[in-house]
């Protein structure tokens, strides 16, 4: 900890650098006026994603994995991410390894490859959960941070599957009908409106939408008609993949079944940012495929 700030190593990723760099400016200058300051893990790759490299090889899923962690370990600090899935692999790696002695044996034999060894000396945190945590930051102070309130609009929380489940591993309290999320939407002073089959995935989860995009978008179509019944102004959520699949998902489903939402969708980073006091043009906004002006529109 440097003077009030906590560090943390940052874990960025693949969908936010490369497809919404405003998530990542948003969590850093944001965080910051939480008190908590994110530093850079150099050198890290992939989460890997756990649809796609756990579903295949779990030797190279807990390898790579591993190798993120041991980074942050050579830094002495915990890592914080702002993705589910990134969320799921480096987390769960995380607390598998350091209770299982065999496998994280197995894993050191291949790390040693490289001259690194996995320690267990480390914990995962998601950035969500880091503002909701009253030791580390909390509501209020959240709440605190506002200069300009999202006052008047209707915002929908997507937790999305990753970060609640398997229920067993996580720690988040109820994870059947949480209602954390929308504290902190509405500590940002937006109305957090309730809709139809909340907790269901948006629709990528699994590598669903590699291997199936149409099924995929169903998903994610029927998603979108419950939020359309609620007059929601705008969905956040805090998984960049998730982000993608109702952004980007918008257009795909508008050329499949010729239905048009034009919902926007921002990762909670990005309310953050907007309320905080960031313009749009910081946050990237404009690379967003459904363009979020309307939302803009009604907090000016």
């Amino acid at each position: 900890m440097a003077g009030n700030m906590r560090q943390y190593a940052f874990f960025l990723g693949c969908i936010a650098p490369n497809r919404y760099p405003g998530c990542e400016a948003a969590a850093i200058k944001t965080s910051a006026k939480l008190g908590i300051e994110l530093l850079p893990l150099k050198g890290a790759g992939c989460c890997p994603a756990p649809g796609a490299f756990g579903a295949i090889d779990l030797k190279v899923w807990y390898a790579l994995a591993a190798r993120n962690i041991v980074l942050a370990e050579e830094m002495k600090m915990d890592i914080t991410l702002i993705c589910n899935g990134c969320y799921k692999s480096i987390w769960e790696v995380n607390h598998i390894l350091k209770h299982n002695d065999e496998l994280r044996d197995g894993v050191n034999e291949v790390l040693a490859e490289v001259d690194m060894e996995f320690k267990g000396s480390i914990d995962v945190w998601h950035l969500i959960e880091l503002y909701y945590d009253k030791k580390v930051c909390g509501v209020e102070k959240v709440r605190d941070s506002v200069v300009r309130p999202l006052t008047g609009t209707k915002i929908a929380a997507h937790y999305g599957c990753h970060l609640l489940k398997p229920k067993k591993e996580r720690h988040f309290g109820d994870t059947d009908n949480p209602m954390w999320f929308e504290e902190l939407i509405e500590a940002l002073g937006a109305e957090s409106v309730q809709y139809r089959n909340k907790m269901q995935c948006c629709g990528a989860g699994g590598g669903v939408r590699g291997y199936d995009l149409t099924h995929s978008l169903d998903i994610t179509n029927e998603k979108l008609i419950n939020l359309e019944e609620v007059g929601a102004d705008a969905l956040t959520e805090v998984c960049p993949f998730c982000q993608l699949q109702y952004d980007r998902g918008q257009v795909e489903i508008e050329e499949k079944f010729g239905k048009k939402y034009g919902l926007p969708v921002l990762h909670y980073n990005e309310l953050l940012g907007l309320a905080q006091g960031m313009t749009p043009q910081e946050l990237a906004l404009d690379l967003h495929a459904i363009d979020c002006t309307p939302f803009l529109e009604k907090i000016r």
